[in-house]
């Protein structure tokens, strides 16, 4: 295995103020901010972090300049890397001070004042022990002792991290991909660390900010952020109209049901406490998970329409201290058989992450919701295309892995206004967005998403994307079909701009589908095995014997043939679906197609997967070809998706019968 080279700062404190991925990136923006390799006055920083959009939209140029200029007196000095990274962190504390956010998903892992808090750290490692207690292999370290810093230890050879995932999204890892081993060397543990940032991005987890050899390392702040966004994630599987479709009594009417589908978790589980709430009389609106739950009462009234057999005689609004009517309400919730996941001081305090963590809970146990045919009925005339979700759950994921400043919940909804493409499109291609006519939410002005949409459509043409007919007001529209398209496109783009920058391999020369056809092909030729791929729609490969001796050519120990099948039965095929997809996270590959879309040979799939283990294989230096990908793999900023492909990228060759 390769060794681990990060970036080396000489001060210990402000080297720990930020993860080795953070600390490259910030590397590579402070040497393109010099001038020709020279160097950097102190005078001219604001406008050159401004326009590389160091910090995002955070903080104007003028706030930064102003920053500069009140912090320090001269503005000629030069600027080194460590000055730049203490400017950086003041600047972030102000950006943080003036938008901070109480989005569930977004940002967990940042580096910004690494404190944890106790109560989360408490409440998450008895989440664990409930839910991972008996597991095999983690039996010898559970009950974790949340008095301790153990969950840390213990998530350092990555197996505690990947099982939480597949307790949060049951069938994301294949198990037997994990190495699971008493003793586990650090080239196996770097394979579980790469296979868990993989596997948390593939369920909705924004990891942008953490790599492999933090994880290593068990850096207390960013294995509690990732572990939230599981839970999280966890919690809030039920809160969607898919998953509980009593939801629609919270709308009236079809058109409120769209817009209900277009909402985050967060803001279903508002509505749906509030129209509990309502039913209780109560006469607030309660708009977060934090102050305007403070005083319990939101909590007293909400459980007390929810299960008013268990509600205390003596009434929690009757008190005076909000921490006495806090403990009334854990113990009515405990009568409920609801698990706490905070205590009174965490909702006197307004702990957001665990207030939410809590009503999520509640809502999993009594929802409080019945089912009526007249509205349920709405859900029947919408349209169920499988296709169409699975499409849009690949768009979404790859979006959000990007590191933009939008959580995105629904593509169809959150796209609409131009901004989140256009964030999507610099990170594919970088410089190529007008962002000086750009409009940034909130848009009030329907003419101001068009103008953004226009400029969308007007840089895929320049990328030769295929958009005949095709005008900003579509996408304002939310025509489904085009949006789904474009993203296609863009994603494809972006994968094929990826291997012609590996340079000593494509020497700058456009990539095209057929290439990654033929280094398929070859590959698993030249590694003495005989299955063949006739093209991205051959129905041989929904047996998946062709990836799994693929993933073998280009790293030969990494698939346990042990435990592959001979793909005859569609359960077979299944199994080895999804095998393959763990095993392509496993080293190093961000993918987000499902075990379905290898079953089904969707071509565009096909040509995502095999091009996303082409560019993990070639981007490896030529001496570590032979051995495991190097420690920063699964945090890399340049994601490859697997999603939806126009028909006729992949129609050169035949769908002649695959003979092994």
């Amino acid at each position: 295995m390769a060794g681990f080279v990060g970036v080396l700062v000489s001060d210990p404190w402000l080297q720990n103020q930020f993860t080795q991925v953070e600390l490259q990136s910030l590397k590579a923006q402070f040497l393109s901010m010099r001038d020709h390799g020279g160097g950097l006055r102190l005078g001219d920083l604001a406008a050159k972090m401004s326009k590389l959009k160091i910090i995002g939209d955070g903080i104007s140029e003028e706030e930064r300049d102003s920053f500069v200029k009140q912090s320090y007196a001269n503005l000629d000095s030069d600027v080194d890397f460590e000055f730049f990274l203490r400017v950086y962190l003041k600047m972030q504390v102000q950006a943080g001070a003036k938008n901070s956010s109480s989005a569930f998903l977004k940002a967990a892992t940042t580096t910004l004042l690494h404190t944890i808090s106790e109560s989360e750290k408490a409440s998450y490692v008895s989440h664990i022990n409930n839910y991972l207690g008996d597991d095999s292999f983690l039996k010898r370290y559970l009950p974790i002792d949340p008095l301790t810093n153990d969950l840390f230890e213990i998530s350092k050879h990555g197996v505690l991290l990947c099982k939480l995932i597949n307790v949060a999204v049951p069938g994301t890892i294949d198990g037997a991909a994990i190495n699971t081993k008493k003793v586990l060397n650090p080239w196996e543990k770097n394979e579980n660390h790469t296979l868990c940032l993989n596997s948390a991005k593939a369920i909705g987890c924004t990891v942008v900010n953490i790599g492999t050899q933090d994880l290593a390392e068990g850096r207390p702040h960013l294995v509690l952020g990732l572990i939230s966004q599981i839970i999280k994630i966890q919690l809030l599987a039920d809160v969607n109209l898919s998953r509980t479709p009593q939801l629609v009594e919270l709308v009236d009417d079809s058109k409120d049901i769209e817009e209900l589908m277009s909402l985050s978790p967060e803001k279903i589980l508002l509505r749906w406490m509030n129209f509990q709430l309502k039913k209780g009389g109560f006469k607030r609106l309660i708009t977060n998970f934090s102050s305007d739950v403070k005083d319990a009462e939101a909590y007293t009234c909400l459980l007390n329409v929810l299960a008013p057999e268990h509600s205390n005689k003596s009434s929690g609004m009757t008190l005076k201290s909000a921490l006495e009517r806090a403990k009334l309400v854990l113990e009515h919730a405990d009568r409920m058989g609801c698990k706490r996941y905070l205590t009174p001081k965490d909702i006197v305090e307004g702990s957001p992450n665990l207030n939410l963590a809590f009503v999520a809970h509640i809502f999993q146990k009594r929802n409080g919701l019945s089912s009526q045919m007249k509205q349920i009925s709405f859900l029947e005339s919408m349209p169920d295309d499988a296709q169409i979700s699975r499409e849009e759950r690949s768009f979404r994921l790859w979006i959000n892995s990007l590191g933009i400043s939008t959580y995105i919940n629904n593509v169809f909804e959150d796209l609409r206004d131009g901004w989140v493409l256009l964030e999507a499109i610099d990170k594919a291609s970088p410089g190529v967005v007008c962002w000086k006519f750009a409009n940034k939410p909130p848009i009030k002005m329907p003419f101001r998403k068009v103008e953004n949409c226009n400029q969308v459509v007007k840089i895929g043409k320049q990328l030769k994307f295929s958009l005949v007919n095709v005008a900003g007001n579509d996408i304002v529209q939310g025509n489904k079909k085009l949006i789904l398209a474009f993203l296609w496109q863009l994603m494809r783009y972006n994968i094929l701009q990826l291997l012609k920058n590996l340079k000593f391999h494509s020497h700058g020369k456009e990539i095209t589908d057929a290439d990654i056809l033929k280094w398929a092909n070859c590959k698993v030729k030249d590694s003495g095995r005989h299955s063949r791929m006739e093209s991205f729609k051959d129905k041989k490969l929904s047996n998946g014997i062709f990836f799994l001796e693929l993933l073998t050519s280009v790293e030969p120990q990494v698939v346990n043939w042990s435990l592959v099948t001979r793909g005859d039965s569609d359960e077979e095929k299944r199994m080895n679906a999804t095998y393959i997809i763990s095993v392509a996270r496993k080293l190093g590959c961000s993918i987000f197609l499902l075990p379905e879309d290898i079953l089904e040979v969707n071509q565009k799939m096909m040509l995502t997967l095999t091009a996303s283990i082409m560019y993990w294989h070639l981007r490896r230096p030529v001496e570590d070809r032979s051995v495991s990908s190097d420690s920063d793999n699964g945090s890399s900023s340049e994601t490859i998706s697997n999603s939806n492909i126009d028909d006729s990228a992949s129609e050169s060759s035949t769908d002649d019968t695959l003979s092994r």
